[in-house]
């Protein structure tokens, strides 16, 4: 078979998709020009195949067994993402609702990236455009629009969602730190993963009593954790905007929920949030739980952080849609 110069370069436009597919999963800014300028929500199944792997992963627990460390690991961690998330990655880097010094904004910003949900510019620039054009036809996640599975977490697999829109984060931009992480996300995730399966190892040696081991370490803490962490944050974008009460007349679905606010350290009063995203708050009254709220007022007393932005009394007593609220 004679090869042309034609053919040549058309094997190598079928395969450059592929190859940079593979290379995002190490710089997630590879490919060039920006996805979302070609509006492409074509689901990239190589590119999702380690999100794949970690579920599937999680049936490995059968294999590794249990133990209460390898528990204990998995629910602190469970915890101290969480609030990585909620903290800083939405209430600080999304709306800027307090402020902090750089070397505690680039804190935050490590512990967000060991949540595995991407940089805290791609997260920052997609809930930005999420709040311009909530539950309208250009909002990426919305689950009126789009249906619950893709609002879950169909939206974050498609082309066009894929690049850090630069452009949503001229404040966050400007850091190369930030830059570098949310480049490089994949960094911070194997850094946990080496530290949690040699904390196995050290704990098989020094106290075999515990009965952990590297594997069931990582099992446990970096992807059952990792799993549950996963499906309690996309349900702020899923269920949030199809159960809960309505205190207020917001442009679009979101509600209010306990059960949500629970496992979400307080993201579930998202009505509350739609209604004034810029407060550091999401339960405006005493009863609704806000455990990322108590977390940062305490760190406002140690001086970590500063100008909490409150809730202004005409926006919380604004007129209500519930009475009962």
């Amino acid at each position: 078979m004679i090869t042309t110069p034609h053919s040549r370069s058309g094997a190598t436009l079928r395969f450059a998709p592929h190859l940079t597919t593979l290379i995002r999963w190490f710089d997630s800014w590879a490919g060039g020009k920006a996805d979302w300028e070609h509006k492409s929500l074509r689901v990239d199944w190589l590119r999702c195949l380690p999100f794949v792997f970690m579920h599937a992963m999680c049936a490995a627990v059968f294999w590794v067994g249990w133990s209460w460390s390898a528990v204990v690991a998995a629910a602190v961690l469970y915890v101290i993402r969480m609030f990585a998330i909620t903290a800083f990655y939405h209430r600080y880097f999304s709306h800027r609702a307090f402020k902090t010094s750089r070397w505690f904004q680039f804190t935050g910003a490590v512990l967000g990236a060991a949540s595995i949900q991407r940089g805290p510019l791609w997260w920052a620039a997609h809930h930005r455009r999420h709040h311009a054009t909530s539950d309208q036809a250009d909002d990426i996640h919305s689950p009126r629009h789009h249906g619950f599975l893709w609002s879950h977490m169909g939206w974050f697999t498609a082309n066009a969602n894929f690049t850090t829109d630069r452009r949503a984060v001229p404040d966050l931009i400007k850091f190369p730190e930030l830059c570098l992480l949310d480049r490089f996300d994949i960094v911070v995730p194997l850094l946990l993963a080496a530290f949690l399966y040699g904390l196995g190892v050290a704990l098989a040696s020094l106290a075999p009593a515990l009965g952990t081991s590297g594997m069931q370490m990582v099992i446990w803490g970096g992807v059952l954790s990792t799993v549950v962490l996963y499906h309690a944050t996309y349900t702020i974008n899923s269920l949030a905007h199809r159960m809960g009460k309505r205190r207020y007349e917001t442009q679009d679905d979101s509600g209010n929920s306990l059960l949500l606010a629970l496992l979400t350290f307080g993201e579930g009063w998202h009505n509350n949030h739609h209604h004034y995203p810029a407060a550091v708050r999401q339960g405006f009254y005493w009863w609704e739980i806000d455990l990322t709220y108590y977390l940062l007022a305490f760190l406002s007393w140690t001086g970590l952080i500063w100008d909490l932005k409150p809730i202004p009394e005409q926006v919380r007593g604004a007129k209500c849609l519930d009475k009962a609220a």
